[in-house]
């Protein structure tokens, strides 16, 4: 387990990331960030690897990974850290593509023998209490068990998806190394940004 917690953003999914550029940079600048999952609307391929260019051209000059949403073979061209793939099969699929220069993370993991299978294939990090195609998670007391279960059991980090402001701090108690923050970030009321920083403050408490 790693030392000090730290947070893992997930992007909306992005049709033109032309105005999102000067928001995720101001995000940034507001709180210590690990990575930056970027979710992308589908589009024409040219497209695809244009806009994932101009967002990994800011985040990365924050020394922050930018992993893509699936699309592993879109890694290369668009100059992204990694990517970021939902259930096991696909993780296994984007093996070849990703390793060993690119990260690639596994989440989608249904049962204790997937989250095993993808940290035996070299997962970079697995994740849980992450929400399938229909939007549907596990109870969160299952998501809590499992984390800590993990982080006891395996050296790889483990994130853990929070999909509200106050599952951070729990998520970090129960062995999460980074907590994903997602969608309800980009509607706070006070911002992304104070939205982020909030949620670091509360991984800089100490956990007990």
């Amino acid at each position: 387990m790693t030392a000090q917690k730290r947070l893992y953003l997930i992007t909306p999914r992005l049709d033109d990331t032309a105005a999102f550029v000067r928001e995720i940079d101001a995000v940034l600048g507001a709180a210590d960030v690990a990575a930056v999952l970027l979710r992308l609307a589908d589009a024409d391929e040219r497209s695809l690897v244009n806009r994932a260019k101009a967002v990994a051209a800011v985040v990365q000059r924050r020394d922050v990974a930018l992993l893509l949403d699936g699309r592993p073979e879109l890694v290369g061209r668009s100059g992204a850290d990694g990517a970021h793939l939902a259930g096991i099969e696909a993780f296994v699929a984007a093996l070849a593509t990703l390793k060993p220069e690119r990260i690639a993370g596994a989440g989608g993991l249904r049962s204790r023998h997937d989250a095993m299978v993808a940290g035996e294939n070299g997962a970079d990090y697995v994740m849980f209490g992450d929400p399938d195609r229909r939007g549907s998670r596990p109870p969160f007391a299952a998501v809590e068990e499992r984390l800590t279960w993990w982080a006891e059991l395996v050296e790889i980090p483990c994130i853990g998806y929070a999909a509200a402001a106050e599952e951070v701090r729990p998520l970090a108690r129960a062995g999460a190394d980074f907590v994903a923050l997602a969608e309800w970030v980009w509607n706070d009321p006070r911002g992304a940004a104070a939205a982020v920083a909030a949620a670091a403050a509360d991984l800089a408490e100490p956990v007990s």
